[in-house]
């Protein structure tokens, strides 16, 4: 019959008798114990020393590290001295973790003013069932799964003892387990099982598994991409556990040593910080990671800039040079319109003038750089015309003139201006008159470079009625003339084709003697 059952758990590997602090080394790699958890540099430190209790309770030391040397010195004599070595921090490593190594260490901190000791023992975990009847089952878990005794990794220990005076049974049962890397957040219980009850579950366990570090990362933070002016951190990552805190930072090939933190900062780089940088952990130089820092950069300089002055048919020098980090695209526009290519300036016309703008640009970097051209020359008139407007009671003269600054135009007669145009250094201009007589007009343009004129003869309407009449007459005329030309050329053509019939029948030129007969009468008859 079950009276009484109770759990306790007993699941400590490593324990600091002063902190409470627990660790667990990995079988057959360097265990690390802590000293103090860290805490055991005070001010005016003298020495750390380590020492352990043998198997037969006698002390034995271990190593000596003086504060104002880098090595320590190793003072054992058994195993352990080919096995043992100081951190940075002063933690104790042992390398080739064993199940012998189950004992208790002790850190020794000499300063000045001061004495302390900070003791790490190896326990194993126990579970114990008290009062029971009959006795009960006790059962190791890890992450809710059994653990097996395998004789190699896995050692457990049961015994049953029975009180004499109540015949009541406890049952204990400890576990000697060699933890792993992955065992950081393992959780172990022990559960009770009982044909009198339902099963009992211990509290969950979990241990801090220490183990050295065996790979260190550096990370850049900083945007991407890094700029001229930019703050870059370099941050230094350790796998160990605890990880290390203090690290060594290699700043192109200047070592800098950073304590109890794991970044180092450049400020307001430049293109010069662009390099190789490593860090590596205090102890081990060898062990260190590499990032190569890029800070990107980029310098254009555009030939001509601002406002530029061209004559026309001059030639226009556009030089762009580049000095960047990384391959640069590069884009024009005219008048905020995107050319295909910048064009050809080798003969400067009207309608090359305009703003250029270039940009420049990489990853996170852009430069914008531009000149405005403007190409004069002396206005030339190209073009002067006439033409009825659509209500055919006045006339229409356009002049087109090619120059710059715009021409002004002037005319010799008083009219209307209609409209006027100016693109590309071509304008246009236009002017309505009505004339009552026949004129002779100029059109005359002129800029701060020169001028031009040009002339056209502008009819009245009566006098251009009168010459339309005049000209259809003398169309009419021509027009009979042709015709009696080709009546003519007709019968010349039927003449020449008789005689030639004549010829062939043998008869004389002058025709039959039928047809003389009868070109004798009708002369008769006239003469009557």
């Amino acid at each position: 019959m079950l009276t009484h059952r109770q759990l306790r758990i007993h699941a400590l590997p490593i324990r600091d008798f002063q902190t409470g602090y627990t660790v667990i080394g990995l079988y057959g790699e360097t265990i690390e114990v802590p000293c103090n958890n860290g805490n055991n540099k005070p001010d005016g430190l003298i020495f750390t020393k380590w020492k352990y209790v043998k198997d037969d309770g006698s002390p034995g030391d271990l190593l000596v590290k003086q504060a104002q040397k880098d090595e320590a010195t190793v003072s054992a004599t058994d195993g352990y001295k080919s096995r043992v070595s100081i951190a940075a921090n002063s933690s104790l490593l042992i390398a080739r973790g064993s199940l012998a190594d189950q004992r208790v260490f002790t850190c020794m901190v000499v300063s000045l003013t001061n004495l302390e000791e900070h003791s790490v023992e190896v326990k194993l975990g126990e579970c114990v069932v008290e009062n029971a009847n009959p006795p009960a089952d006790l059962i190791w878990m890890k992450n809710d799964q059994p653990l097996v005794d395998d004789g190699k990794m896995i050692f457990i220990t049961s015994t049953i003892t029975k009180d004499p005076v109540t015949g009541l049974s406890s049952t204990s049962s400890r576990l000697q387990y060699t933890a792993r890397k992955e065992d950081v957040e393992s959780q172990f219980t022990c559960t009770a099982k009982h044909e009198m009850g339902p099963d009992q579950v211990s509290e969950p366990e979990t241990f801090p598994i220490h183990y050295p570090t065996e790979k260190v990362s550096l990370q850049v933070i900083s945007q991407s991409p890094i700029r001229e002016g930019d703050d870059v951190t370099l941050k230094c990552q350790a796998d160990g556990n605890p990880p290390p805190t203090s690290f060594n930072f290699n700043i192109k090939g200047k070592k800098v040593t950073v304590t109890d933190k794991d970044v180092y900062t450049l400020t307001g780089v430049t293109r010069a910080d662009s390099g190789i940088y490593k860090c590596s952990l205090l102890d081990n130089d060898v062990m260190e990671s590499t990032q190569f820092v890029t800070v990107s950069f980029l310098d254009v300089s555009l030939t001509p800039t601002g406002k530029v002055l061209k004559k026309l048919g001059e030639n226009l020098m556009v030089s762009l040079e580049k000095n960047t980090s990384s391959e640069a695209k590069v884009t024009w526009t005219k008048d905020n319109r995107k050319l295909d290519k910048l064009p050809d300036f080798s003969k400067l016309t009207y309608s090359d003038a305009g703003l250029y703008v270039c940009d420049v640009s990489i990853e996170g970097i852009k430069r914008s750089l531009s000149f405005e051209l403007t190409v004069e020359g002396i206005p030339k008139i190209t073009s002067l015309t006439k033409h009825r407007s659509n209500d055919g009671k006045h006339k229409v003269l356009t002049c087109e003139a090619e120059g710059s600054p715009k021409p002004d135009v002037q005319w010799s007669v008083n009219g209307t201006n209609d409209e006027m145009s100016y693109v590309n250094g071509k304008a246009t201009y236009k002017l309505t008159v009505v004339p009552s007589k026949n004129l002779t007009v100029s059109c005359f343009v002129t800029n701060k470079l020169g001028e031009d004129t040009k002339e056209i003869s502008v009819f009245s309407q009566k006098n251009e009625d009168g010459a339309e009449q005049a000209k259809v007459i003398v169309g009419v005329v021509v027009g009979l003339l042709v015709a009696a030309a080709l009546v003519g050329l007709t019968y010349w053509l039927y003449i020449k084709k008789t005689r030639q019939g004549s010829w062939k029948t043998g008869e004389k030129e002058t025709g039959t003697s039928e047809e003389s007969k009868k070109l004798e009468e009708n002369n008769h008859k006239a003469d009557v």
